[in-house]
């Protein structure tokens, strides 16, 4: 484990930002969502993040719309703005999803009609892409289990309200019914899962050994600050596969998916470290006013045990 973390301190390049917005998703939300900068400072120092490198990139989020300030004396407390928690909580329901989705056999369509800009077409591109969608040539959007008017909500928080107006929502049954096309063929058209899957096939290559060495020996202590480090990392990283798939039903997958590899791999041992990252969080978590905020109850569920493609742990 400590090899994983010093290789990830040892990159030329860490995105401090994104590795924040994991922390908070993960482990400050579930702790009453607000953290003393100096806190923050000293839960990411041993991953190779000065203190100039973390005000730098909460800088950038606040500036970007994802944390907001609230003083307390001399200190300062950040918390999620309200687009930040929207993006957690869509975040946190693929992250920590009992099972992959089922399928209704539908496939839901988002027709684009009318005359738009191409800085406004690649901006529409852009935002359903991040919400799973697949495109069809220029103005067909499709995705086989996608909440339509979520993602209309989403577009419209973003700022693209302008653009609903040119958005046709439709449904259309499972094209292998028609009997001119499959729904394989689709799928391919619509999304390019190779090098997604060959980034999971990477993933559980990484943290196979490290689950490994936490089952080889279920007596042995883990380091409760190992700990924290390892689930962050985690989480992060498995979150950042999360924002580029677009969730397809296992039934429209590859044979062979890596992705379902480090699902259930990513639960049990996100499991293993839980106990022992929350006690170091009680050691160097705090709040402006000096206070460590406990773990809620609402939030013990997560990567919840009753998947039954989790093997129970021995």
């Amino acid at each position: 484990m400590r090899s994983h973390v010093a290789r990830f301190g040892g990159q030329k390049r860490l995105h401090a930002g994104s590795l924040i917005v994991s922390l908070f998703g993960d482990l400050v939300v579930p702790r009453g969502g607000r953290i003393w900068l100096g806190s923050l400072i000293r839960l990411l120092e041993p991953l190779g993040l000065n203190d100039r490198l973390v005000r730098t990139a909460v800088f950038r989020l606040v500036r970007d719309d994802w944390l907001h300030a609230e003083t307390c004396g001399r200190r300062s407390d950040y918390l999620l703005t309200t687009a930040g928690q929207r993006r957690c909580r869509e975040a946190a329901r693929q992250l920590y999803a009992a099972r992959a989705p089922a399928w209704d056999r539908r496939w839901r369509l988002l027709l684009v009609v009318g005359q738009l800009t191409q800085k406004d077409r690649d901006a529409l591109r852009r935002a359903l892409f991040w919400r799973g969608f697949g495109a069809l040539g220029g103005d067909f959007f499709v995705h086989p289990g996608a909440d339509l008017s979520a993602a209309f909500d989403g577009l419209l928080s973003e700022g693209m309200g302008h653009l609903l107006g040119s958005l046709v929502p439709l449904l259309a049954a499972d094209v292998s019914l028609t009997g001119t096309a499959s729904n394989a063929d689709l799928v391919a058209r619509a999304w390019e899962l190779r090098e997604l899957g060959r980034a999971y096939a990477d993933f559980v290559g990484v943290y196979t050994p490290l689950l490994a060495e936490l089952r080889g020996d279920a007596k042995a202590t883990v380091n409760e600050e190992d700990a924290f480090l390892m689930r962050l990392l985690l989480i992060h990283d498995y979150r950042r596969l999360l924002l580029r798939d677009p969730q397809l039903p296992e039934v429209l997958l590859p044979t062979g998916w890596a992705g379902q590899t480090a699902r259930v791999l990513s639960k049990e041992l996100y499991r293993r470290l839980l106990e022992a990252s929350e006690r170091h969080l009680d050691h160097v978590l705090s709040t402006a006013d000096g206070h460590c905020p406990a773990r809620q109850a609402a939030f013990r569920d997560r990567f919840a045990e009753d998947d039954p493609l989790l093997p129970m742990a021995p």
